[in-house]
């Protein structure tokens, strides 16, 4: 193992840990772990993310090291989940300069803010922003596609004068629809699904959404020349690549229909596409002509909100707590049964208080790359663990973001995280019980996993014992993916984790806390 682990120097990481001992809290570690989700959450609040991003300077404004003149020429238009509470704080900060502005979110979110007491998050009774709710149940709807023409048209309407504020958040892509005629709303929800169940990638699908709409593609910037167009964007996409966050519609990309005719055909879907589709892809240019040479010049885009900044925060917490926090990966991605069974897998690397057996090593590294853990990220986390416990560096707070995925094979209620949670408190069987044991939570940052009303879970090594205790067979819940039932009836729920509305959403957190090890040395 040390001979693997010498080829990665970890010092550099090491030295962002801090080598000296955190300070000792009374609070349990469950609390503990709580506390840590709660600040990475706080971190990507809507209203946070936009004044942290947004400079005012008299009748200018300065966003990611970029000056803009304020002439009263600023409109600006939005589509996500979390757009109203960014619109609400943009217009605070600019309001004096706004002209006007509409903004697609989802259908009854101003009246369930008001109902939990996010009065911040909503805009003003004079406000210059037309709210339009649309999309329910997150998918496009007749709604959401009259939003997505007004926005179209106040975007056509600009002139190189004006200065156009986009703001964008995860769920924008079903609040963002606008088909190109013929093609009708409900034919292009039939291509996209029959692709997505035929197995194609979500790059593949969203080549198919971009040449099928107006907007989608940097379509909004298309029509928004020659004004210059910032667009803010707070990111629920793994590595946040810009022309897939609500399918990019301020990221320019040239969309050839001979490609999206070879993904159709690739899924064997050419022949049983509507004619409309096949119109559209048989035309050169399905946009209106604009004077436009080139929109990139005009265009700053800025992720303002993402997992790694939620991860950041929640390692300043950790730290704050007793831990020193360690990073593992952004990425994590794949079936919960192979993200469960690394994490079991660090926890007893981590917890071992003699060598650890090659064999976790190898299977870590083996697995690490199919759930969206490179190698290097391994080892550097291997490393930052073992020199930790041989030389006492006291708790550690292990860190990761992603979104894996559940297979279904049952009908019960639960999520990703409270699925992830449960099986790797089973993987934790044999460890310590905390405090002297490790304590692992998973937790989607929009505090809804799947069809409940929890977030995640936090589970350890005593879980399996304590359902045995209450006559509750962890294989039959998983089985039937009960996640949130197994959670409500073991202890009263007391591991389940319920933050209750969030108003954002980054993905989801990993947390693995472990706990000082004395080891053995011989």
């Amino acid at each position: 193992m040390a001979r693997v682990l010498s080829l990665f120097r970890a010092q550099p990481f090491l030295a962002l840990a801090g080598r000296r001992k955190p300070t000792l809290c009374k609070m349990s570690m469950d609390s503990r772990a709580r506390g840590v989700f709660a600040a990475a959450v706080e971190a990507v609040q809507p209203d946070t993310v936009v004044r942290q991003s947004i400079e005012r300077k008299e009748d200018s404004v300065i966003i990611n090291g970029h000056k803009f003149t304020l002439k009263h020429n600023l409109h600006l238009v939005g589509f996500g989940k979390a757009v109203l509470g960014m619109a609400a704080e943009a217009e605070r900060i600019l309001g004096d300069h706004l002209v006007k502005g509409v903004i697609s979110v989802p259908h009854g979110i101003q009246q369930t803010l008001q109902q939990h007491g996010k009065d911040h998050l909503l805009l003003k009774e004079n406000s210059r922003i037309k709210v339009m709710e649309g999309a329910k149940h997150n998918l496009p709807d007749a709604d959401a596609l009259k939003a997505a023409e007004d926005i179209r048209q106040l975007a056509s309407e600009l002139t190189e004068k004006d200065l156009l504020l986009v703001l964008i958040s995860g769920g924008g892509s079903a609040l963002l629809p606008a088909p190109i005629p013929p093609i009708s709303l409900q034919e292009k929800l039939d291509v996209t699904r029959k692709l997505a169940g035929a197995g194609a990638t979500i790059q593949e699908l969203n080549t198919v959404r971009r040449a099928l709409s107006f907007l989608k593609g940097g379509g909004l910037a298309h029509y928004a020349h020659p004004a210059k167009v910032i667009a803010l964007i707070l990111s629920d996409v793994i590595g946040d690549p810009l022309d897939l966050i609500a399918s990019g519609p301020t990221v320019r990309s040239e969309v050839w229909p001979e490609e999206v005719l070879s993904i159709l055909e690739r899924y064997r879907l050419l022949n049983s596409v509507p004619a409309s589709v096949k119109n559209v892809l048989g035309r050169s240019s399905p946009r209106e002509n604009k004077d436009e040479s080139d929109t990139s010049g005009h265009v700053l885009n800025a992720v303002i909100g993402s997992n790694s900044v939620a991860l950041k925060c929640a390692g300043r917490r950790a730290r704050e707590l007793g831990f020193r926090p360690v990073v593992l990966a952004l990425g994590v991605c794949g079936d919960v049964k192979s993200v469960s069974r690394l994490y079991g897998l660090l926890a007893r690397f981590a917890c071992s208080r003699e060598e650890p057996p090659p064999e976790i090593a190898a299977e870590m590294l083996k697995l690490g790359p199919e759930v969206g853990v490179e190698s290097w990220d391994l080892c550097r986390t291997m490393q930052v663990l073992e020199e930790g416990r041989t030389e006492g560096w006291g708790a550690t707070c292990l860190l990761a973001g992603g979104e894996p995925t559940v297979e279904l094979t049952g009908m019960g209620r639960g999520g990703r995280n409270q699925e992830l949670a449960l099986r790797v408190g089973m993987e934790l069987r044999g460890l310590l019980h905390p405090p002297n044991g490790p304590v692992f939570l998973s937790g989607g940052t929009d505090g809804q996993d799947g069809p409940t009303e929890a977030a995640g879970a936090v589970t350890d090594a005593g879980v399996y014992e304590e359902a045995q205790a209450q006559g509750l067979d962890i294989d039959t819940f998983l089985t039937n993916n009960d996640s949130y039932t197994f959670f409500t009836h073991l202890s009263d729920g007391k591991r389940l984790l319920v933050p209750g509305l969030t108003c954002t959403n980054v993905m989801d957190v990993h947390m693995l806390l472990i706990p000082p090890i004395p080891i053995n040395i011989r």
